[in-house]
């Protein structure tokens, strides 16, 4: 016998309910129930339609709702109560919770008794919301208890209904109402997780970002870093810098073509290796050739090549060595003057392996700086042709006597601002900068 079979009077006792306050309107109710009946069929098919839209119901698409209730004249009065609204709802009944555990899927809602042969209670709660994760769930039960409704809630429930204190309009209006409470639960879910691995992936991001392995004060080294890819950390740049005595400091600067997250990965691989090589010191000749070898194993396209430019610098003889692989010269600053270091460019890394020619450069002066940089910086447009930054340009920026008012700290993110505004906007690439000075600097 359902729960609501019996009703407790006030003296304690048990009496059979009258159901005679039914009857007019169970009259009036000319649509017969259209399902297979409740108890030979474990669920039964109850679409509705009508002439109209009731006037006081949200519209909405067509749903599914299981109704899970053992009750036959329970569930006859839930259907008829759905047809009088032409509410638009597909009605499935099914008799216990083993039977509903079948025909669950692909249900927008589930109507739930808390009475079932195989369920009671919560106990019954619990388990549709296992099996149902992605459909809402509202408890239509005889029990007027308002703590029971708290708790049904808090467990997950949608919505708590008293069998008797629901018409049609607001049934109806419940269960859409459910249904788009569960969606807005589960697109705020989904958007939690998205921000949750969002800042897991900036952790790991900046946690991959190179921090300068240096404890020399003869030189100072200043850096940007800034990628092209929309809201990221790390693009297919890269840039280290590494002491391994004390008169001995080398730098890299790096570019992996493209800017994706397989690149900007890639980037990180090349860097992690350049400073291992440099770290277990291999010979000055075989760093790139191994850092070639590193590429073209990692890399997930043959097409997939960089470019590099790294530097060496012997501190007590005051000059530097500079390698280039494809990679736009570094930039001297010295005695008033900007020239590019004339390095042979090279070819590379992952077209055709070859060693670079070393360059050595002689400083003159103790009061120097020298600029490495990626392409990101000189592939701005500079006025309304197709014309580049590049080297030249990127010289005269330097040159123009309002740098000397730029502390040197400051001069690479000041480089990209009078570029950004000769480009027209933002560049699309990813820019990385070195600069190491000496004493002035200039």
């Amino acid at each position: 016998m359902c729960e609501r079979c019996l009703i407790q009077d006030q003296q304690g006792t048990r009496k059979e309910p009258d159901i005679t306050s039914d009857l007019p309107r169970l009259a009036a109710v000319t649509r017969p129930y259209r399902g297979t009946g409740l108890a030979g069929s474990s669920v039964a098919p109850y679409p509705h339609g009508g002439m109209g839209r009731h006037p006081n119901l949200p519209p909405g698409e067509r749903l599914r709702v299981l109704l899970v209730e053992d009750d036959e004249g329970d569930a006859f009065l839930v259907g008829e109560l759905l047809a009088e609204t032409n509410s638009m709802i597909d009605l499935l009944v099914a008799t216990s919770l083993s039977e509903a555990r079948q025909r669950v899927m692909g249900v927008d809602c589930v109507l739930l008794d808390l009475g079932l042969p195989d369920a009671q209670g919560l106990d019954g709660l619990r388990q549709v919301l296992e099996m149902a994760s992605g459909a809402a769930v509202c408890v239509l039960t005889g029990r007027s208890d308002e703590h029971l409704g708290i708790v049904a809630v808090a467990e997950g429930a949608q919505d708590y209904l008293v069998k008797g204190q629901v018409d049609g309009v607001l049934l109806t209006r419940a269960l859409r109402y459910a249904v788009e409470r569960k969606r807005a639960d589960e697109n705020a879910r989904r958007l939690r997780e998205v921000e949750l691995r969002q800042a897991e992936s900036a952790r790991l991001e900046r946690g991959l970002l190179p921090q300068p392995l240096m404890t020399t004060d003869v030189v100072a080294v200043h850096t940007f870093y800034r990628p092209g890819r929309h809201a990221a950390l790390i693009g297919g740049d890269f840039y280290d810098v590494v002491q391994t005595r004390p008169d001995r400091l080398d730098l890299i600067v790096g570019d992996v073509c493209g800017h994706g997250v397989d690149e900007a990965a890639l980037g990180v691989e090349l860097r992690v290796a350049w400073r291992a090589l440099i770290l277990a010191g291999v010979p000055d000749d075989e760093v790139l050739p191994a850092l070639e070898q590193v590429l073209m194993s990692e890399r997930r396209l043959q097409e997939i090549f960089a470019t590099v430019a790294t530097v060496r610098l012997d501190l007590d003889a005051n000059r530097a060595t500079v390698r280039l692989a494809g990679h736009p010269p570094p930039l001297l600053l010295a005695g008033g003057k900007v020239v590019p270091v004339p390095a042979r460019g090279g070819l590379l890394l992952g077209v055709r392996p070859r060693r670079p020619v070393a360059y050595d450069l002689e400083f003159d002066t103790d009061d120097w700086s020298l600029l490495m940089y990626t392409d990101g910086l000189i592939e701005g447009r500079t006025g309304e042709g197709d014309e580049r930054l590049d080297v030249p340009g990127l010289s005269g920026l330097l040159a123009d006597p309002a740098t000397l008012a730029v502390p040197l700290a400051e001069l690479p993110a000041w480089l990209v601002g009078r570029a950004e505004q000769l480009n027209g906007g933002p560049f699309a690439d990813d820019v990385a900068m070195l600069l190491v000075s000496r004493g002035g600097g200039r």
